[in-house]
């Protein structure tokens, strides 16, 4: 009877982690989801204050920021969906509005992080310059994965996980809504825990890490050890850089 239920469970393996099995067909699909639960479940702490209903109202451009941030999300599941439902054609169609899209959000979140530091030192009395560091880098290395996706578009394997890195990268923004995540200074940490659940995939299915994620990974958590470095060291030539930034 023990040898007939390992059996069983040695067949299952394959159909669930196997190429072609469950983990290899839902793995970006299930991911688009995840993204969007971590998006909608951290910026909910905060959303109501600071937006919907805030003691001093914000900048407009704020406004148009959330809505074009969670257009991304929303096109990122769709985009997995179409894959998944072998909908290339449409996939391609509307991957062009994904890069219009993308196109759209980086010099607008530059500039929301600009807008938000001079909001925050001037309405709401609480000065930080240094800390645009932080959405200066997530924006930017957002738009340099986007952009070798696109060049790389059509070598899926590359395509997928570079936008699925380019995705990630923003969650540091409702990651930091948790404030156990924000005071211990955690934020990359955690977006680098998600990012490498796409290394584990590839480990389970491939039984091996794509060369992207070798790439990418260390690259990343060097850069974001600078951008903390940045804020929270605030040497003298990146507070004056910030403070003329800012005006």
């Amino acid at each position: 009877m023990s040898s007939l239920s390992q059996n069983a469970v040695a067949r299952s393996l394959p159909r669930l982690t196997g190429r072609s099995g469950f983990l290899d067909r839902y793995f970006y699909f299930g991911m688009s989801l995840l993204i969007a639960v971590i998006v909608v479940w951290g910026f909910s702490l905060t959303v109501n204050e600071k937006l919907f209903h805030p003691a001093i109202s914000p900048p407009f451009l704020l406004w148009i920021h959330a809505v074009a941030f969670s257009a991304w999300v929303g096109f990122y599941i769709l985009q997995s969906v179409l894959v998944r439902t072998r909908n290339v054609k449409w996939h391609r169609f509307f991957g062009w509005f994904g890069v219009g899209l993308a196109a759209a959000m980086v010099p607008l979140g530059l500039a929301i992080a600009v807008v938000m530091r001079r909001f925050d030192a001037v309405q709401l009395h609480e000065p930080d310059p240094t800390f645009l560091s932080v959405p200066f880098f997530d924006i930017l290395i957002f738009g340099v994965f986007v952009s070798l996706a696109v060049y790389w578009r059509r070598k899926p394997e590359l395509h997928r996980r570079l936008l699925l890195i380019a995705s990630c990268n923003l969650l540091d923004a409702p990651f930091d809504r948790f404030d156990f995540i924000f005071y211990n200074k955690l934020g990359f940490v955690f977006v680098d825990l998600v990012i490498l659940l796409g290394a584990a995939r590839d480990l389970v299915v491939n039984r091996r890490i794509h060369r992207v994620y070798l790439v990418a990974l260390p690259s990343l958590v060097v850069v974001q050890g600078l951008v903390m470095y940045l804020w929270h060291g605030s040497p003298a030539w990146w507070l004056r850089m910030t403070q003329t930034i800012l005006g």
